[in-house]
Parts: C-alpha cells; sequence; structure tokens
C-alpha cells in the first residue's frame, strides 16, 4: 500500500505532535527537582485520564464496558506509560532531558525488530535492516565505551544507568505498538485507547506512588512545578493522544513515524532555552545517526534520491 502524501495540515500537526511530546521531557526536568518520579508519573496519568474522560463525554461517545476491552487497556497502558515513563522521568534525574529525547527517538529501531520476531507482515527488509544497525552504530557512539568500562571512559556511572533506562523505555515503546495493533479489531473511536491506558496506569500506578513515596510527605511545590505537572499531564499527554489519532487517521502510520526525527530537536531545544543544559558533541553526531537509520527504515528518502538519478529512456 502506497505511503500517503502529507498536505500542510498534517506536517503542522506533525511538528505540533514534535513539540508536545518534545515538551514532556522539559516538564520531566522540572519536576524532578521537586518530585520522585512514581509520584510525577502517576500525577501525569490521573490529570490526562481526567482529561481525556471529560473529551470522551463531550464528544456523546460510549465508554466501553467489555471485559477484553479493559484488559487490552491495562496490557497497553503497562507497555505504553506506565514502564517507559517511570524509566524515562528516573532517567532524567540522571542525564539531560535532549539526551533522553535523543535515546527515545530509537523507538522506531526496537519496533523494527519486535515486529519482526511477532508479526508475520512486518518482516526485516534490506533497508529496515541498514536502517536499524545506523541507528543501533548512533546509540553506542553516544554512550561509548561507558557501556563496558564506566570508569575508564570518565561516563559516570548514574549517567550510564540513566541512558540504558531511557534506551529500556524505546524499548517498551516498540512492544506497545504491536501491542497497540488489536485496537483496530476492537472498532473503537481512536480516542478511546488513549483514555484507556492511562486510566488504566492510574490504577496500576496510584497504590504503588502512595506505598512507596508517600506523596503527602513531599514538598507541595511551586508554580513552576505545578505548571510543568498542568503541561506535562494536559498538553504532553491528553491533547498529545488526540493530535497523535488524528495524525494516524489522516496521514497513516508510516507518516506519522517521522515524529520521532523531529522530537528530539524540540527536547534539545527547549532544554537549552529553559533549563540551560548543553550536549556534547557525540549526542548531536548519534542524533544524526539515527535520523539517517529512521529514514533507512521509511525508505521514501532514498526511493526519492533513486528515482531522480534513474536515467530517463
Amino acid at each position: 500500500m502506497a505511503t500517503k502524501e502529507m498536505g500542510l495540515t498534517e506536517w503542522s500537526m506533525l511538528g505540533g505532535l514534535s513539540l508536545l511530546w518534545g515538551g514532556s521531557f522539559l516538564f520531566n526536568g522540572i519536576l524532578v527537582q521537586t518530585w520522585p518520579p512514581l509520584t510525577i508519573v502517576t500525577a501525569r496519568v490521573m490529570l490526562a485520564a481526567l482529561s481525556l474522560w471529560t473529551f470522551v463525554r463531550l464528544s456523546g461517545l460510549a465508554i466501553p464496558r467489555g471485559r477484553d476491552v479493559w484488559l487490552a487497556f491495562f496490557g497497553m497502558g503497562l507497555l505504553n506509560n506506565v514502564i517507559p515513563f517511570t524509566l524515562i522521568v528516573w532517567g532524567q534525574t540522571q542525564i539531560a532531558s535532549g539526551l533522553a529525547a535523543i535515546l527515545n527517538a530509537t523507538t522506531p529501531l526496537f519496533g523494527v525488530l519486535v515486529a519482526h520476531v511477532l508479526t508475520t507482515d512486518e518482516k526485516l527488509t534490506v533497508n529496515r535492516l541498514a536502517g536499524v544497525l545506523i541507528g543501533i552504530a548512533g546509540v553506542a557512539w553516544m554512550i561509548g565505551p561507558s557501556v563496558f568500562a564506566p570508569s575508564l571512559s570518565g561516563h559516570a556511572g548514574g549517567a550510564l544507568w540513566g541512558e540504558l533506562a531511557a534506551l529500556a523505555a524505546a524499548v517498551s515503546y516498540a512492544f506497545a505498538g504491536i501491542f497497540g495493533r488489536r485496537f483496530r479489531r476492537m472498532g473503537l473511536a481512536p480516542i478511546m485507547p488513549a483514555a484507556g491506558q492511562v486510566t488504566a496506569s492510574a490504577v496500576l500506578l496510584l497504590p504503588v506512588a502512595l506505598l512507596i513515596d508517600r506523596p503527602w510527605t513531599l514538598a507541595v511545590g511551586g508554580l513552576e512545578t505545578w505548571s510543568a505537572l498542568i503541561g506535562l499531564a494536559l498538553f504532553s499527554t491528553a491533547l498529545a493522544y488526540i493530535v497523535f489519532f488524528r495524525i494516524l487517521a489522516t496521514a497513516g502510520a508510516t507518516n506519522l513515524m517521522l515524529v520521532t526525527i523531529l522530537i528530539p530537536p524540540s527536547a534539545i531545544l527547549l532544554g537549552a532555552i529553559v533549563l540551560g543544559e548543553q550536549l556534547a558533541l557525540r549526542h548531536l553526531a548519534g542524533l544524526v545517526l539515527i535520523a539517517i537509520g529512521l529514514a533507512a527504515i521509511d525508505g521514501r528518502l532514498w526511493r526519492k534520491i533513486f528515482a531522480r538519478s534513474a536515467p530517463v529512456h
């Protein structure tokens, strides 16, 4: 099936989505200065769930009540929210928000590998395999020999674990992408999986956060903290999911994957302006390799290059 061409509206939404998701790394960077990761993630999904169900109610849509549907929501919530959100937020206690966003951009690389193993219709091709290898090279360039010998490379152990946490989050997102395919067969309105998964995530996270973090003992936080939480929950989660499913419906999944290339520049720019973060040259070089790898997986850029260079008969 041919990939849909995107118009100005789709490109605008894609750019907006990259800012919304890039902003999540900025908001996390502010929040980890006051609250522990579990509290941040729990508050994020609870507020997002409240806003999304309000949207569902205003839209006049019926709330699904089937057991199978809600089991799927809990599975999706675990893979797409609970595990990756927690890993990313914890990782950002060790590394800069821009670097976390770069490592998060490896999601499609892992997605290709997971899809090859778990599906029958998304097998590895030559260009996809090349893209995965180039992308992995980018990750290796960023992390460097610290993966094997942190003390010899001058790479702090905490930073290494933060980088690995961000990569593990990308792996979880990859599994979520495959798991989420089942929602197309359920005939749900696109907003339903978004609302259902964040609700399930809140149910899973709340008792754990209450037990471990005891949030009533934490600092209340100031205006900056609460503004960051509202931005994270309402804009980078609830609104981002609405835009996500709108692009998915109008432009398709292949075009939607391009957002992973746009998120790191957004996060890096916001982190530099607001948090004063700086990244090493190897991080930016790794980002370039990851972008090349994603372009190879997507394939369209290479097809256009070869089409222009082909001789005319």
